[in-house]
Parts: C-alpha cells; structure tokens; sequence
C-alpha cells in the first residue's frame, strides 16, 4: 500500500506505508528533540514530514500515540545494542566493555533518541515510564543472565551487579553527551569499562562450566 503526500511545489509523491511511517517518525523526533513534547505540534510534524495532517493521522492517531511509536522505537534499539553486546564474545571483560559501549555509541549515534528515552519532559505519563522501564529491565535481564551464568553468583546478587553496570554505563554516557563528548569516545568507553571490570572481574571470576 502506498500513499500520495503534495509537497509544497506541487508535486505528489508516493510512499510505501513502512516508509512513509519511518518518514514521519524521523520528522517528530526533529520536532519532539526541538521543542519538547509539550510545545510540539502535530502541524508542526506534518509541515516536516511534507505531508498533510490526515495523512499523519492516518498512522497515527495523537500526539501521544506519535511519541510513544518513536519511543518504542528507540527502547527497541537500545536493548538490542546491549543483548547483542553479551552474546557476540564468551569473555567477560569484552562483554563488559560491550555493554558500556552499547551505551556510548547509542548516544553518540543517536543523541535525539537517547534524550527522548531518559531525559523526557513527559516523565510523569505512566506510558512513557514503563517505557523506559522496560529499557533499563531488558538490559539489566540480559546482563543478570550472563553474570548468573559466568560468575557462579545467585540471581539476585548478579542482578544488583547488573543493575550497577547499566547505571554508571547510562549515566556516564548521559554526562559525556552533555559534556560535548570533549574525552574521545574510546578512551570515555575504555575508563567506564575499567571502573567496572575491575570491580566485577576482580571480585567475581568466570566460572568453569561442565
């Protein structure tokens, strides 16, 4: 299915709905990073995207909806970058500088995305909280897994450990960002991902597994 959207000079242009969705998701988050969700507007998003507001409409049926599309989609990014960050090595100090680097290229990638996630001025909607809820528990699942496994710890003390490496990992990468990533990215990565290992590799080693 594809639609026909009139740009400003005249001249129609048909999309496929996944694209033309894709194309207005990527003009909100310009207008949501802008100016808020408060202040942000659904004409403002379709005059980005080129398109009329019942075309907008047609995917999506508010503002809110629109926003929590975006942010769904980011959250989705993200626990794919830090999952992917523990399955692609077996050793414990790469899969500890993975996860905080998960963190560090998702913001420097994608600084809009990382804002909208953790630094929403949406905040107190119950959407948006579980949300980003659901970010910090995936990633702290995925990491509670591996530790479980290769640590020879109990679920519960190997996530308060995860729960530790997601926190300096998302807060660090949050303070570079805002700090105008002045330490180059690996050496930012490389000193988070020390901090952490030496506290986690030193006081709980890989186990040999039968």
């Amino acid at each position: 299915m594809s639609e026909t959207i009139q740009h400003s000079g005249g001249r129609g242009a048909r999309l496929p709905r996944t694209a033309r969705r894709a194309q207005l998701l990527a003009a909100a988050q310009d207008v949501f990073a802008a100016n808020g969700y408060h202040a942000a507007g659904m004409d403002e998003i379709a005059e980005r995207a080129g398109v009329s507001k019942p075309v907008l409409y047609q995917h999506f049926p508010g503002k809110l909806e629109l926003y929590m599309a975006l942010l769904e989609k980011h959250v989705d990014e993200l626990i794919s970058r830090v999952s992917t960050a523990m399955e692609t090595t077996t050793d414990n100090k790469t899969r500890v500088r993975n996860a905080v680097r998960a963190y560090f290229d998702f913001v420097d990638g994608e600084s809009q995305a990382f804002r909208l996630v953790f630094e929403s001025d949406l905040r107190n909607e119950p959407l948006v909280q579980d949300a980003v809820a659901r970010a910090t528990n995936a990633s702290v699942d995925a990491i509670t897994a591996t530790i479980t496994a290769d640590a020879g710890l109990d679920e519960n003390r190997a996530r308060l450990l995860a729960v530790g490496l997601v926190g300096v990992s998302q807060i660090a990468a949050r303070a570079w960002l805002d700090d105008n990533r002045v330490v180059p990215k690996e050496e930012a990565i490389g000193l988070i991902s020390n901090l952490a290992w030496r506290g986690i590799g030193g006081g709980f080693p890989l186990q040999a597994h039968e």
